[in-house]
C-alpha cells in the first residue's frame, strides 16, 4: 500500500469525516467477507454512513429526529412488507436486494437519535458504542465487538479534535475484544484491531502500518 503522510485527528469538521473510522467497504476488509455476504455488508455499512452524514448535517435535532424516525419507519417496513417500501430511494434498493424480511436495522437509527439527543459526554459515549455495537451484531458479530469501532465513530461526530479526545481514550482504555464476540468473523476482527490502532494514535491516521496491521490480520488472523 503506497505510504501516506499523517493526517490529523479527523472530527467532524475535517472534509472527509469517513476517513475518520474504519470502513467495512474498504476492499482490504471487503476481501474478508465471505462472497455470498459482500452485498448485505456492503448495504449496512452504506446505510450507517447514511445515518452518520443525517447526523452530521443535522443543524436542528428535532429535524434530525424527523428524518431519523422516517429512517426507522423504512427499516420496519423492509422487516415486515418489502414490497411497499418508497421507489427511486436508491439506499433503500440496495438494502432491499439483501435485507428483506430481516430485523435489526431500526437499532441503528435508534443509536444515532440516541447521539443526536445526548446532552453530555457519558452519554454521547453510550450512544457511541450502542451504534457500533448494533452494526457488529447486524453484521454477523456480537454487540460487544463493536465498542472501540463505535467510540471511533462517535470521534467522527465531535465538532473538533478536543471533544474527539475523551473517544479515542475510551477506545484506548478496553481490552481488545475476545474473539469468541466476533464469532469467527475476520472482518469484524480486522474493523475492531483497525480501531485500536487509530484510536492509540489519538486519531492520527499512519497509513503505513494501518496497512501492515490489515495485511498480517488478513493473512494470518492475528
Amino acid at each position: 500500500m503506497p505510504s501516506k503522510p499523517p493526517a490529523a485527528p479527523a472530527f467532524a469538521g475535517a472534509t472527509d469525516e469517513f476517513a475518520a473510522y474504519p470502513n467495512a467497504r474498504d476492499p482490504r476488509i471487503m476481501v474478508a467477507v465471505p462472497r455470498e455476504r459482500r452485498a448485505a455488508i456492503g448495504a449496512l455499512w452504506a446505510f450507517a454512513e447514511r445515518l452518520t452524514k443525517l447526523l452530521l448535517d443535522a443543524r436542528e435535532p428535532l429535524i434530525g429526529q424527523i428524518k431519523l424516525a422516517w429512517w426507522r419507519d423504512m427499516a420496519a417496513m423492509l422487516a415486515a412488507d418489502p414490497a411497499a417500501l418508497p421507489k427511486g430511494e436508491p439506499l433503500l434498493a440496495e438494502l432491499a436486494a439483501s435485507w428483506a424480511g430481516q430485523g435489526g436495522l431500526d437499532a441503528l437509527a435508534d443509536a444515532a437519535e440516541a447521539m443526536l439527543v445526548a446532552e453530555d459526554a457519558a452519554a454521547r459515549q453510550a450512544a457511541a458504542t450502542a451504534f457500533g455495537g448494533a452494526l457488529f451484531a447486524l453484521a454477523g458479530g456480537t454487540a460487544g465487538g463493536g465498542a472501540r469501532w463505535g467510540l471511533l465513530w462517535g470521534a467522527a461526530l465531535q465538532e473538533s479534535a478536543a471533544a474527539a479526545q475523551p473517544f479515542f481514550a475510551a477506545a484506548r482504555n478496553l481490552p481488545p475484544p475476545k474473539r469468541v464476540l466476533f464469532s469467527g468473523n475476520k472482518a469484524l476482527l480486522m474493523l475492531d484491531r483497525w480501531a485500536g490502532a487509530i484510536a492509540r494514535h489519538d486519531g492520527e491516521r499512519r497509513w503505513r502500518s494501518e496497512g501492515l496491521l490489515l495485511l498480517r490480520l488478513g493473512l494470518i488472523g492475528r
